[in-house]
């Protein structure tokens, strides 16, 4: 009986075979009157060799596909060949008989995945790979590429773009996901992002010649903010909004977890430290300062410093003491990446009705700290200094940062004065070196507000929030980002808040 079974199977395969071969025939003899042989059947005209009629490109759910968060293995938590089920938005590892993307695909019925390495498509369990056109936007949602001319027109356009859900959204203007407390820095992400030749030198790679020395972990910093960048500005995301995972996860890291997801920190310090290791991770150091982190935010001062002799009753004594070497004004050129500007203490009284005065202080009267005549007393717990500032090169923007919280043993201290400033027209010609050659080298002085930074709330982590004012150029309108909340803003409105960082663009025309 087996026996008879088993000729009869050769037997339905043989026929099988052949009537798959008369049939593949008669196509040819049709088509060859018009001198086209078709060698494989499931091949149509202009489809990719590689391509198979999948059958389930119709259960991909992309309002579940979300590629910000790490790319790991849902089950076993590896980095290493992880895949996408494009119909749940799991990630799973290997596509193997005994992989869990296999596992997944057998036991819930998801059969399309996404490598998200590669970028290929493949179908599970029959382990085929499937390319179709109709796939492209999920591979431009996982890694957006700008092209030269799209990159030139970012901040010449308006044109507002569509989510899955048809919300509509401006490129650039898009929330970041608060995970738990990185309010801090995801406004100097969002900061950064609008910078235009930073951003721009980002988007278009042109980190990739840089070869990091063995062992380099600042590097990753580089390549996980320009992919941030590229979803910030991707006119044809899924959502409106970014989840800024991976980033958080290379600051941490990074930083040796001096800056964390879960507890609030200063976003003045965090800037700080994120332009000097993404200039030392993009080829710059300490003696060789080129880089575009320099190219960008670098400029320079004059710092005159004079030491003051220990108090005395007889004047004598220190009119002798001002003629040693040790006391007498010393001159140093020194760079800087941003400038602090000391706010006047509050008033310590309330007013007649109880309440507290908020005072009020123009910009330019904190930027007189740099006209090179204003001088500050530096005080150590042995020695004293005195110190003024002048400007010898003005960077193509500058960034302002406000003292504003005061630490001592028990407490941190917020300063509530209000900063009136302009939003244009702010000429710092009048606060450079009057030296001929730092005059003939800046043609031009006038800046421009790109970004301001303000804090809410009370002094201390968790206590107050942080939101960010920035200017979308191709629709020339503001916009406050505060987490995932969006909102179009009066440029009148700018100056209410309680400033703390600000980010000035140069005008060149």
């Amino acid at each position: 009986c087996a026996l008879i079974g088993k000729r009869k199977m050769l037997a339905m395969e043989e026929a099988a075979s052949v009537f798959d071969a008369e049939e593949n025939a008669e196509e040819a003899e049709e088509e060859e009157g018009e001198g086209v042989v078709r060698k494989r059947r499931r091949v149509d005209v202009g489809e990719h060799p590689l391509s198979r009629m999948c059958p389930f490109l119709d259960t991909i759910n992309r309002a579940f596909l979300d590629f910000d968060f790490e790319k790991l293995c849902s089950v076993s938590l590896s980095n290493n060949n992880v895949y996408a089920c494009l119909i749940c938005g799991k990630y799973f590892q290997g596509r193997g008989q005994h992989s869990h993307a296999y596992t997944h695909s057998v036991q819930m019925g998801h059969h399309v995945f996404l490598n998200l390495q590669t970028l290929k498509f493949y179908c599970l369990p029959d382990n085929y790979e499937v390319v179709d056109p109709s796939l492209e936007d999920i591979k431009y949602v996982v890694q957006p590429t700008f092209s030269k001319a799209h990159v030139q027109s970012l901040d010449h356009t308006g044109k507002l773009s569509i989510t899955m859900d048809g919300t509509k959204y401006l490129p650039g203007i898009v929330g970041l996901n608060n995970i738990k407390a990185n309010d801090y820095m995801n406004v100097v992400l969002h900061a950064l992002a609008h910078v235009s030749p930073f951003r721009d030198y980002l988007l278009r790679d042109g980190y990739s010649n840089i070869k990091p020395p063995p062992g380099d972990q600042t590097f990753i910093l580089v390549v996980r903010l320009a992919e941030l960048f590229r979803k910030l500005w991707n006119p044809r995301n899924f959502k409106a909004h970014v989840s800024p995972h991976e980033m958080l996860q290379s600051v941490a890291s990074t930083s040796r977890k001096r800056f964390k997801i879960t507890e609030q920190g200063d976003p003045t310090e965090f800037t700080a430290w994120l332009l000097n290791t993404l200039h030392k991770a993009l080829g710059g150091g300490a003696k060789r300062h080129y880089s575009m982190v320099h190219k960008v935010f670098e400029g320079a001062m004059r710092v005159y410093t004079r030491k003051l002799p220990p108090p005395s009753d007889n004047p004598d004594d220190l009119i002798e003491a001002m003629k040693l070497d040790e006391y007498k004004e010393r001159v140093e050129e020194m760079p800087f990446l941003y400038l602090t500007l000391d706010l006047p203490p509050p008033p310590l009284f309330q007013d007649e009705l109880e309440r507290n005065i908020i005072p009020q202080v123009p910009l330019f009267e904190l930027l007189n700290k740099f006209n090179g005549t204003t001088e500050k007393e530096y005080k150590t717990h042995r020695e004293s200094f005195v110190k003024r500032f002048e400007l010898t090169k003005l960077p193509p923007y500058i960034i302002l940062c406000f003292k504003r919280f005061t630490k001592n043993n028990f407490y941190i201290e917020k300063n509530p004065t209000i900063v009136n400033f302009p939003i244009k027209d702010v000429n710092m010609a009048e606060f450079l070196s009057t030296d001929k050659e730092v005059v003939d080298s800046h043609p031009h002085t006038v800046y421009d507000l790109a970004v301001n930074i303000c804090h809410d709330g009370q002094p201390g982590a968790g206590k107050g929030t942080y939101r960010v004012h920035v200017r979308h150029k191709g629709s020339n309108q503001w916009f406050e980002l505060q987490d995932l909340h969006v909102q179009d803003l009066l440029p009148q409105m700018i100056t209410l808040a309680e400033a703390y960082i600000q980010i000035w663009e140069l005008r060149k025309n």
